[in-house]
């Protein structure tokens, strides 16, 4: 009988299984323990959820080449400045109510959900809640009844009254506060995050205030929609 190679030997192949799969736990397991280090509350990318007790803004880094999130000087939710435990509490409140209310049923957050409606990720920092001192306001009173205190014009949709109450509201609030402090390695870097930059160069050239910017956004969002509507009436060749 003809003796096998070595190298095609059942034995060695089947040592080399074990070893490769065990290989591969090891790996994976310690990818895990990096991955809820690097989303836990509290750690580099992911601020603690007292983070809300501040200004959060964006701002170019040129290094890694997309707008990264910052945290600036005190700024208190609702104007009054919560410990961790108590932001924590308001924080997880919102979350809740999100997964309640199946947000995610029409908005992304995170990349994750339907693309009917906005991305939440950055939802905070919308200019379309006009001046930051009423932001928190508005957030509430779209919140509870959207029909009514819609932000936006011309999409053709509407956000459904859900039923959420004022504590709701304003821990859905306070989770996308924290949502915008988060670090996504520049995601979403689509319409969302480009409209906040957009509404800063407008404050700035401008010299109008936040209201002004997003008033202008609004304007040109709606002229591009029309350009589109009309150039689908237009016809091929025609000069």
């Amino acid at each position: 009988m003809k003796n096998t190679p070595w190298w095609s030997s059942e034995t060695l192949w089947r040592k080399m299984a074990i070893w490769v799969t065990a290989g591969m736990a090891v790996i994976l397991i310690g990818l895990t323990f990096d991955a809820v280090r690097q989303i836990t509350a509290g750690g580099e990318r992911v601020p603690a959820y007292s983070v809300i007790n501040q200004k959060i803004f964006y701002e170019y880094n040129d290094a890694r080449g997309y707008q990264v999130p910052r945290i600036g000087c005190a700024e208190a939710l609702f104007w009054v400045a919560l410990d961790e435990a108590d932001a924590k509490e308001l924080v997880t409140l919102g979350k809740l109510t999100v997964q309640a209310k199946n947000c995610m049923n029409c908005h992304t957050l995170l990349g994750n959900g339907v693309y009917y409606a906005p991305d939440l990720t950055k939802a905070w920092l919308d200019p379309g809640w006009v001046a930051e001192e009423v932001r928190e306001q508005l957030m509430v009173e779209f919140l509870m009844d959207p029909e009514k205190n819609a932000r936006t014009v011309g999409t053709g949709r509407r956000m459904p009254r859900l039923g959420i109450t004022d504590a709701e509201a304003r821990g859905v609030i306070a989770f996308l506060k924290w949502m915008a402090s988060i670090d996504t390695n520049g995601f979403p870097s689509g319409v969302s995050v480009q409209r906040i930059v957009r509404a800063e160069r407008l404050s700035r050239d401008l010299n109008v205030n936040a209201a002004g910017a997003a008033l202008v956004l609004d304007l040109l969002d709606e002229m591009e929609r029309l350009r589109q509507r009309l150039d689908r009436f237009e016809t091929p060749g025609q000069d």
